[in-house]
């Protein structure tokens, strides 16, 4: 027999070794707790303690389930294909499919996913003749799904108002469906079992008498219905409870948003008594300077068990610390480095570049894009291939050419209008029969069907006719409002990213218009009074006699076409072939167990990271702490922080003062490399915790102009304008300028250099805008 204990250190010793009686491991990011798990089985196998079918092991994964069960064959020469080792929905399938008759199932019970599950609810309103614009399928979905997860059928819910009375009686319209085709969700998987164990005591007692030793993986991620499963099936209050082995780490709980109840692991060691409580604190991944930032941010937690990661690796490189004068600047400082550090060997694949939210990825992703560098969104799409993003998209396709089938197919009943399948069938058939686009066979269907088919028709002939006045950036905000997309993703439970990604593609069109040269005075005089072929203009606004030859024109595109244009060219360009050596680009949450030799951390902003919903709920900040320590900890070599004063939002630019969590790490592991100025406008850690919860995304004409503004670049603190800068416009902070459009105004910041340069003015009678220096034409004023 092979020796398991070899090489384990001495907190693994002691976990893998333990009595038969409960236990919680608190397992620190990279400590080696699934060996800990696996060599926990295997030695209990060995020994004798029990027998491989006396083991239940839950993981949170299929992948991690495939892992245990590979590395236990290559531990010890037993069959572990028929152990139940598998997720909580796996082995509750298991275990339904071995009582479907005990359970009231079906022996070929079928599993809805998510989108059957919509699917069936679907069909359920329309049976019912419900009005799926005010009980929505995905609100009811959510409904349904967060009750099961709570353990609650429809007697069981409380219904506090007539709206949530409906809910529950659909729940239970729901349930009869569902029993009746013999289908079972994946929230109903976990409640039918624990139902089933709770219920039968003949078969909860089978199953507590086989299962002496239970292992879970991830148990600071159970929910509250899990939890009362393992109870269940632990025997939890009987006089021989299972020897239950915990494995988990209350500092990396951040799903709460999913359920999941990280006060479990607390009532775990209260309610089973546990006498032993083992902390793996060794870390095997990362260096001592990126440990020491993810003890001091962590122990700023109040709610924690407590532990303290340490490592013999040594303290390794200081974390990198950036401030840009934009987001512009921190996405470009982000490539050098990237550049910087495939050329010193480093693979792209061991680069990641992880964000708070998924809108956060597009200026990262353009400026990848722009560099030709392969990259990878894990765990969800690039930004122009997002569905929200695509429907936007597909509704100014349509501004511009109304035949477009493509477009007109994906958005003609998105959001919801009524139009089903049957009378897209009937429209296609009279496109094909009359030869025309769909768009113009909308006027050949008769019926309800195309009286609904012609309200779409009108709803973007009249979107046509309200922009096209519009700048680029006010077309895109007008097209995401008005189509109906921002309301239908009000109603999703996890719509408010897409409602971000919505918004970020207005700061998109903005940064587009800048980045293209298409200056205020070229954007006004390019769109043309009713759309079509666009005109070809100088950037003064004065049409050029000499390129009137057709032979001569260059070709224009109105900003909307070149905008779709690009998103296109975005979407299908620099995609990152499988296998192929790309930067890896996530959201913190998709970068839960993963690792990486370099990690970027992007964003430390105020009302970003930590995230504004956190704001005024204490248990919402410590939850944002525990995802930038998880964050930290992904970094086994090397750590990047950034964070920029000003980033566009919404297409406005807004200032911000960084995250507070800067504040919660030791000045030894830092190496700044800009100075480590103070937040915005000087803004200290009191004033900043005087004003939290206020609008701290402040559009720049909500900040009057006090002569020490920063340039939008490296600022020490003190808003002083980069000299080179200056040099090299012409212009400095504080200047008063005259343009022909919006009069005089002042100078308040400038960022960029050469053809990238432009200026933030505060005009008297317009505001503050930013301009594009080689297009705009600004008079100094003595």
């Amino acid at each position: 027999m092979p020796d398991l204990l070899a090489n384990l250190n001495a907190e693994q010793l002691a976990a893998v070794t333990l009595p038969d009686e409960p236990a919680l491991i608190l397992a620190g990011a990279g400590s080696g707790k699934t060996r800990v798990l696996t060599t926990r089985i295997a030695w209990l196998i060995q020994n004798g303690h029990v027998s491989p079918a006396g083991i239940l092991a839950v993981t949170f994964t299929n992948k991690a389930a495939k892992e245990m069960q590979t590395r236990l064959s290559s531990m010890l020469p037993i069959n572990t294909r028929g152990m139940w080792i598998g997720t909580f929905h796996g082995l509750c399938n298991r275990m339904l499919r071995a009582h479907f008759r005990d359970a009231g199932l079906p022996q070929t019970f079928a599993i809805l996913d998510s989108q059957d599950q919509l699917s069936a609810l679907k069909r359920l309103l329309k049976s019912l003749n419900v009005d799926d614009e005010k009980y929505p399928a995905k609100n009811l979905q959510y409904f349904i799904n967060n009750a099961k997860e709570q353990g609650l059928r429809p007697a069981d819910v409380e219904a506090n108002d007539d709206f949530n009375k409906r809910f529950v009686d659909l729940y239970a319209a729901y349930d009869m469906q569902c029993q009746r085709e013999g289908v079972v969700d994946f929230a109903e998987l976990l409640l039918r079992c624990y139902e089933l164990l709770r219920y039968n005591d003949a078969i909860r007692q089978h199953y507590q008498h086989r299962f002496r030793h239970v292992l879970v993986d991830e148990f600071q991620d159970t929910n509250v219905l899990q939890y009362q499963w393992l109870k269940l099936l632990a025997g939890h209050g009987t006089q021989n409870p299972a020897a239950v082995f915990a494995v988990g780490d209350d500092d990396q709980s951040i799903y709460a948003f999913r359920g999941a109840n990280v006060g479990n692991m607390r009532d775990f060691e209260h309610e089973f008594r546990v006498r032993r409580m083992i902390k793996l604190e060794q870390n095997y991944r990362s260096h001592g300077h990126i440990l020491d930032s993810a003890n001091h941010l962590i122990s700023h937690n109040a709610r924690r068990l407590g532990k303290n990661l340490r490592t013999d690796a040594g303290h390794g490189e200081p974390v990198r610390v950036f401030q840009g004068g934009s987001d512009g600047q921190e996405a470009a400082w982000i490539i050098e480095e990237i550049r910087d550090q495939i050329a010193q060997g480093a693979s792209r694949a061991e680069i990641a570049i992880l964000y708070r939210s998924n809108a956060q990825s597009r200026v990262i992703e353009h400026a990848l894009f722009s560099a030709g560098i392969p990259y990878r969104v894990y765990g969800g799409l690039r930004f122009f291939e997002r569905a929200e993003i695509k429907h936007a998209l597909a509704y100014m396709q349509l501004l511009e050419n109304p035949r477009n089938d493509a477009a007109f197919g994906r958005v003609v009943n998105f959001p919801a209008r009524g139009i089903g399948a049957r009378s897209l069938e009937v429209l296609q058939d009279m496109a094909r029969q009359y030869d025309c686009a769909l768009a113009e066979a909308v006027a050949y269907v008769p019926g309800a069907a195309g009286s609904k088919l012609a309200a779409f028709t009108r709803l973007i002939d009249q979107m046509r006719a309200d922009t096209r006045r519009m700048t680029l950036a006010e077309t895109v905000e007008y097209v995401i409002n008005h189509s109906g997309l921002i309301t239908h993703y009000q109603g999703e439970k996890e719509g408010q990213d897409r409602i971000e990604n919505l918004q970020e593609l207005v700061t998109a069109a903005q940064a587009f218009v800048v980045e293209e040269g298409y200056g205020l005075e070229a954007l006004a005089a390019v769109i043309p009074a009713e759309r079509g072929p666009a005109t070809p203009v100088l950037a003064d606004g004065d049409q050029s006699q000499q390129l009137l030859d057709p032979e001569a024109l260059p070709v224009v595109m109105t900003p909307l076409v070149a905008f779709l244009t690009h998103a296109s060219l975005e979407a299908g360009d620099n995609q990152a072939q499988a296998g192929q050596d790309a930067v890896q680009m996530m959201t913190v949450h998709a970068a839960k167990g993963l690792e990486f030799d370099v990690v970027f951390i992007s964003g430390l902003e105020e009302g970003l990271f930590p995230h504004e919903n956190s704001m005024m709920d204490p248990d919402g900040l410590e939850e944002e702490r525990r995802l930038m320590y998880v964050a930290i900890t992904r970094a086994r070599k090397r750590l990047y922080m950034s964070f920029a004063q000003s980033r566009m939002l919404h297409g406005q630019t807004r200032y911000h003062v960084r995250s507070r969590f800067f504040e919660e790490l030791p000045e030894a592991s830092l190496k700044w490399l800009t100075p480590p100025a103070q937040s915005y406008g000087g803004v200290r850690r009191q004033e900043r915790d005087n004003a939290w919860g206020r609008d701290w995304f402040r559009k720049p004409e909500d900040v009057p102009y006090t002569g020490t503004r920063p340039t939008g670049g490296m600022d020490n603190g003190n808003g002083y304008a980069d000299a080179k800068r200056e040099a090299g416009t012409g212009f400095r902070v504080g200047q008063s300028v005259f343009h022909n459009k919006f009069g005089e105004g002042v100078i308040t910041a400038l960022e960029g250099e050469g053809a990238d340069a432009r200026a933030n003015i505060n005009f008297k009678r317009h505001g503050a805008k930013w301009l594009a220096l080689a297009v705009a034409k600004l008079d100094a004023i003595d």
